[in-house]
């Protein structure tokens, strides 16, 4: 069931597919991991606010230069980002209250697994000896309008993360909103998994076999074509 010897999207290529999908004037949240990477690729004739867990509002791009780095000015993931024109920090008190406010348009997460109902399990598997990692999760998929999840369409076991059901624990029922997979982009629909986009790399019946979920193309289904993964 290895997806590995086909051609999907690499990681920065799907940040990049992410944040196309932004819409103008939407607050939103990035979680740790993938849609980190999120930041560097937000369109510059849009203006989105960038919210940060640990207390930023109006976060940048990921700072590379060493020169200008400042681990005062952090994302979740540790990583040092900029902060823009009119971008502000707070304390985590301020910074839950947006997230479980209801403040944020859109909030960006990975997962281990999502159900076809859009039950997300992101925290732990469940293993011994793994560290359980709540974070700010919970809140974030109680309190934001939308939740998108990204991640790779099949484990690197070769088994299938969208499932009729969820095995590990659960972050939040019904909560997903769309999945972004290295090969599609997938709705989670009132009656099922709409399938919006599917790389030309696979066709749909593979697409269906790396999917423990039954899944519907949808009637405008588009195939894309991506360039050569780079290196990361």
């Amino acid at each position: 069931m290895s997806s590995t010897i086909m051609q999907g999207y690499s990681r920065t290529q799907l940040a990049a597919r992410v944040a196309r999908d932004i819409e103008d004037g939407w607050y939103v949240n990035l979680g740790i991991g993938t849609p980190e990477k999120v930041a560097d690729y937000i369109p510059s004739d849009k203006e989105i606010i960038l919210h940060s867990e640990n207390g930023i509002l109006g976060m940048g791009e990921t700072v590379t230069d060493p020169a200008q780095v400042d681990w005062d000015l952090i994302n979740a993931g540790k990583r040092p980002i900029a902060l823009r024109q009119g971008g502000s920090f707070f304390d985590h008190v301020t910074s839950f209250s947006m997230m479980r406010g209801g403040h944020l348009d859109l909030c960006l997460l990975g997962a281990y697994q999502v159900s076809e109902q859009g039950d997300l399990a992101n925290w732990w598997t469940g293993g011994e000896g793994e560290m359980p990692a709540v974070g700010g999760a919970m809140d974030l998929v109680t309190g934001a309008r939308r939740l998108y999840v990204m991640m790779d369409h099949v484990s690197k076991a070769g088994e299938p993360k969208i499932v009729n059901a969820c095995t590990y624990p659960l972050t939040g029922k019904k909560v997903v909103d769309r999945i972004y997979t290295d090969f599609a982009v997938i709705d989670v629909a009132s009656d099922g998994l709409l399938v919006r986009e599917l790389v030309d790399s696979i066709t749909f019946e593979t697409l269906q076999q790396w999917t423990q979920a039954p899944l519907m193309p949808a009637a405008d289904m588009r195939i894309v074509t991506i360039e050569t993964r780079e290196t990361e």
